[in-house]
């Protein structure tokens, strides 16, 4: 029996002012391929079939969603079919009235971004001067009454700020805090030499978490999002492939993931041209991995096979250049050495300074396409 889907991620947008080098973003995100955004109508119908397949939250996500213009009526007809709505927002520009007007229209929970606790250090990682329009709209989110969620990408740069950022959360009186450390998709995996810390940062960024538990109680939750080179098994990756997720692009495309648009070796269907219901039954990149019968060994015969689900097809695509083979996080993998190679290297160069990155922008992203 087919699983029910549960989280829908409506990208609505590439469209972006920050420039974060840890994107998960396609890397082409700048080409023909994501250009032709699906309009309002296009939505809509795609949030009713949404909530006619089982989905019960949904994502309103890009890019910068708040550069949608019809953001309001968009979180109007998910509120209307009664899906539970999260803004996911950098908050660039956002302003008190615009957020009151999503509150009336719906919106059930607000996300917001911070590269990290200190200005310069935060408008530096996003590639824009952010961080004042972050703060402020924090802050409007908890006078309006909106559950907030501070969300941070945890990277070589900033992970000596664990502390400093769970009490900045603190102070803002968010419900919770998402310390994740990078996943190496999209514009990360491009900058992987620049952005991956070292044991020794991990391990302090843990210990501090532990304590700021342990002070915080039931007052703050914080998340910790394993960071998966480091670790010894894979996550299971969005609860296994195509089992509860799907993203939906902006022009349209549906994948079993956010990064899933990096495999080459899949067809991924359009909700202009089919239903969201067929899209997840029976097309060709739902119906790929899903399950286990796809499973190469040592996953066949593995008994982490139903908690991991085999891993991450998008990690072992752009590590192994094969998604059907085990995930190379895992210790089990035969490509686990070319794992252990890129984290050798950064604790080899731990004593420089981390390498400059390329920044999520148009212009790269287009010249990176032109490379091929």
């Amino acid at each position: 029996m087919t699983p029910q889907p549960l989280w829908l991620l409506a990208e609505l947008t590439y469209r972006c002012p920050l420039q974060c080098p840890y994107c998960s973003n396609p890397l082409e995100f700048a080409g023909a391929r994501f250009r032709n955004e699906l309009g309002t109508e296009d939505w809509c119908r795609v949030f009713r079939e949404a909530k006619a397949l089982g989905v019960l939250q949904l994502g309103l996500s890009g890019g910068e969603p708040l550069l949608r213009a019809d953001l309001e009526r968009l979180v109007a007809a998910a509120h209307e079919v009664g899906l539970y709505t999260s803004l996911i927002t950098s908050a660039y520009r956002l302003t008190k009235d615009r957020l009151a007007a999503l509150r009336r229209s719906g919106l059930d929970h607000v996300q917001i971004s911070i590269q990290a606790a200190d200005e310069e250090l935060s408008n530096y990682i996003a590639g824009t001067a952010s961080y004042g329009d972050k703060l402020a709209a924090y802050r409007w989110t908890k006078e309006l009454g909106f559950p907030l969620t501070v969300n941070v990408v945890l990277h070589r740069k900033n992970l000596h700020q664990v502390r400093d950022l769970i009490g900045l959360a603190e102070s803002l009186g968010a419900e919770r805090i998402e310390l994740a450390n990078t996943q190496f998709y999209g514009w990360a995996f491009h900058n992987r030499d620049a952005l991956m810390p070292t044991r020794a940062q991990l391990e302090e960024g843990w210990r501090v978490v532990q304590e700021e538990r342990g002070r915080l109680g039931t007052r703050l939750e914080i998340v910790w999002v394993l960071p998966d080179y480091h670790e010894q098994f894979p996550k299971p990756c969005m609860g296994g492939w195509a089992r509860s997720y799907m993203t939906v692009t902006p022009a349209g495309e549906v994948w079993p993931c956010h990064a899933a648009g990096r495999i080459t070796t899949l067809k991924f269907a359009n909700v202009r041209e089919h239903s969201l219901e067929w899209i997840w039954h029976h097309s060709d990149a739902f119906t790929k991995f899903r399950g286990d019968a796809w499973m190469p060994e040592p996953c066949r015969s593995c008994p982490r096979k139903t908690v991991d689900f085999g891993g991450c097809r998008c990690q072992a695509f752009l590590i192994a250049g094969d998604a059907g083979v085990t995930d190379p996080v895992c210790s089990l993998s035969p490509h686990r050495h070319l794992v252990d190679d890129a984290v050798a290297e950064v604790e080899r160069t731990a004593a420089a300074e981390a390498g400059e990155w390329v920044y999520r922008a148009a212009p790269n992203s287009r010249a990176l396409a032109a490379k091929g």
